[in-house]
């Protein structure tokens, strides 16, 4: 537990490191589709000489790896380093108010937030190593977490889930917002091959508007599903958040495209989110998403963070699951990535649909840089 613990830090060296593989097969969603995959990591060092790794969101476009490199080099870098901070909440909100007026003007709060989301991750692998512990048993929480295979695209997906069953997972998340046809012959036939206990999701991206998530919802109410993620846009108002959610059993999910915490309440008091899934390399790291986790413990909702990156984001948002505990998954991408187990080491192993963290300090993993060099992209760096 954190209670009289000195996590106070300073740090002395910001570096940042963008790597770029493809992607094979490309992943495809209802906005778009993924033909690299791009990682873009940071290691800072402290005054002592620890460093710790954190990850930055930077999915889609894969063009903006760089772009959110350079706000962490050329401004947040300046602001981070010279002081001595008392906690990384207190420089995780200092840092976000002192780019508050930068993200308007820019029009950039989003690559913001993500790049102070992995500097917060990347501190707090510090504090946890100067601990000596890993950061789920820093936090308090235990070192099992629930996971479920994600990213099913529509292109053979019983194929995907059958191999994916075979590494030990038992939940399964089925991409959908292509075709309305074909999207339930796809539930239909994972739901047939699961059988009735089996759990499974689905993911719309947001490419559905209300009329069409409705028909949706009463259509494929059958099968049985966990939950719907993003079958709205995440900008959707509310009530109508609110409306679907009262026209299905399903559980409505959601929150990766949320920054805030009031975002976040609001959506699950509000709209009737009933999965809450940020993501903590896209906004909050560990000191933005651990209190979003809480609020969803209190009022009931299943805290199932979201992960669609490289290997330190992964193992980070199951010490953030697992710091926790309650309901719920960490979502494990399905499709292949180098980058995945190559920028995180040693890896894990899934069983019975589970993943035991191991007690080495801080986030436990360390990138393997020589291995994964051949897609290392260059930059300029001071």
């Amino acid at each position: 537990m954190l209670r009289g613990k000195d996590i106070s830090f300073e740090i002395g060296k910001v570096e940042a490191f963008v790597f770029r593989a493809p992607a094979n097969p490309p992943v495809r969603t209802s906005f778009g589709i993924m033909h690299e995959r791009p990682a873009l990591l940071l290691r800072l060092t402290d005054s002592d000489g620890v460093a710790g790794w954190g990850e930055v969101w930077c999915n889609f476009p894969s063009v903006g790896a760089e772009h959110r490199a350079r706000l962490v080099t050329e401004i947040l870098k300046q602001m981070l380093c010279g002081r001595r901070w008392p906690s990384p909440r207190a420089c995780f909100d200092a840092l976000n108010a002192q780019v508050h007026i930068l993200a308007i003007q820019s029009g950039e709060p989003g690559p913001l937030a993500q790049a102070i989301a992995g500097i917060d991750i990347a501190v707090w692998d510090i504090i946890g190593k100067r601990s000596g512990q890993a950061l789920w048993k820093l936090f308090g929480g235990g070192d099992t977490v629930a996971v479920y295979a994600s990213g099913i695209n529509p292109d053979a997906p019983l194929r995907v889930m059958e191999a994916k069953a075979r590494e030990g997972y038992t939940a399964f998340k089925l991409k959908v917002g292509f075709d309305d046809q074909r999207d339930e012959a796809n539930v239909r036939a994972l739901r047939s091959a699961l059988g009735a206990s089996g759990t499974l999701m689905i993911d719309a991206n947001q490419g559905w508007n209300i009329a069409r998530a409705s028909d949706m919802a009463v259509r494929l109410e059958l099968y049985d599903l966990a939950w719907i993620e993003e079958p709205l846009p995440a900008d959707t108002p509310l009530p109508l958040w609110r409306t679907l959610s009262g026209r299905t059993s399903a559980r409505l999910a959601g929150g990766e495209n949320l920054r805030g915490e009031t975002a976040f309440e609001a959506a699950g008091d509000e709209g009737g989110l009933r999965v809450i899934q940020p993501d903590l390399g896209k906004w909050g790291g560990f000191s933005g998403c651990l209190p979003v986790g809480r609020y969803a413990q209190r009022h009931g909702r299943w805290f199932c963070p979201h992960w669609l990156g490289a290997g330190i984001g992964l193992m980070a948002s199951m010490h953030l699951k697992a710091a926790l505990g309650g309901e719920g998954y960490v979502e494990v991408d399905s499709n292949p990535n180098p980058l995945r187990e190559m920028l995180a080491e040693p890896g894990f192993a899934v069983a019975d649909g589970k993943v035991t963290l191991s007690d080495r300090p801080g986030l436990g993993v360390e990138p393997m840089l020589d291995a994964a060099a051949r897609y290392l992209v260059p930059l300029c760096q001071d």
